[in-house]
C-alpha cells in the first residue's frame, strides 16, 4: 500500500521527507516524484541500488560463452581436417567469441535500462497530474491503514497540498 503526498516546492517537499524519516518511517520505502530533474539527494537521501551493470556484465559473459560453445563446438562436432591446420582455429573463434560477447552485452544493458525504468510497470502506482505542472510529490511505501494514517498526517503538518491514498484512487 502507498500514500501519496503533494508538495508545493522542494522545501516543503524536503521537509516532509524529514518528518516521515523522524516519524519512524524507513527511508528506503520513501520516493520522489517530480517533473523537474532534481539532482540525486535534494529529497530523498538514500543510495540506489542498481543492477544496470551486473546484467550488462552477465549478458557479456553469457555471449561470450555462446559464441565460444559455438564456433569451437561445430569445429569439434564437424571437423574438417586441412592439412596441419588446428581443427579449432584460435583467430575466427575469438572473433566469434567477441561479437556474441558485444551483442549478449547489448542486450543485456536494454534489458538492465528496462529494470532501471521500472518498465513494464508491475502494479499500479499512485500519481497526480499536478506532478506534471510542477509540483512534487512524495510517495511512502507503508504496511498497514494506520500507517497510511500517520504518514497522511505527517504530510499535511509538513505542508502537504494534498495526500492520496491507494484505496482511495
Amino acid at each position: 500500500m502507498e500514500t501519496l503526498g503533494i508538495f508545493n516546492d522542494v522545501d516543503t517537499a524536503a521537509r516532509a521527507v524529514e518528518e516521515l524519516i523522524r516519524a519512524g518511517f524507513a527511508e528506503d520505502r520513501i520516493t520522489s516524484l517530480t517533473s523537474v530533474p532534481y539532482p540525486d539527494g535534494v529529497l530523498v537521501k538514500r543510495e540506489p541500488r542498481s543492477w544496470f551493470r551486473w546484467v550488462s556484465l552477465a549478458g557479456g559473459i553469457v555471449g561470450a560463452a555462446t559464441g565460444f560453445l559455438l564456433s569451437a563446438g561445430t569445429s569439434w562436432v564437424y571437423p574438417v581436417q586441412t592439412g596441419d591446420k588446428p581443427i579449432i582455429s584460435p583467430y575466427p573463434t575469438g572473433i566469434i567469441t567477441y561479437e556474441f560477447a558485444m551483442l549478449f552485452a547489448i542486450i543485456g544493458a536494454m534489458v538492465g535500462m528496462f529494470l532501471e525504468m521500472g518498465l513494464p510497470p508491475r502494479g499500479g502506482r499512485l500519481y497526480d497530474p499536478s506532478i506534471s505542472d510542477g509540483c512534487i510529490g512524495v510517495e511512502v511505501s507503508v504496511a498497514s491503514r494506520d500507517e497510511i494514517g500517520r504518514a497522511e498526517e505527517v504530510m499535511k503538518r509538513a505542508g502537504a497540498l494534498k495526500t492520496i491514498s491507494e484505496g482511495t484512487v
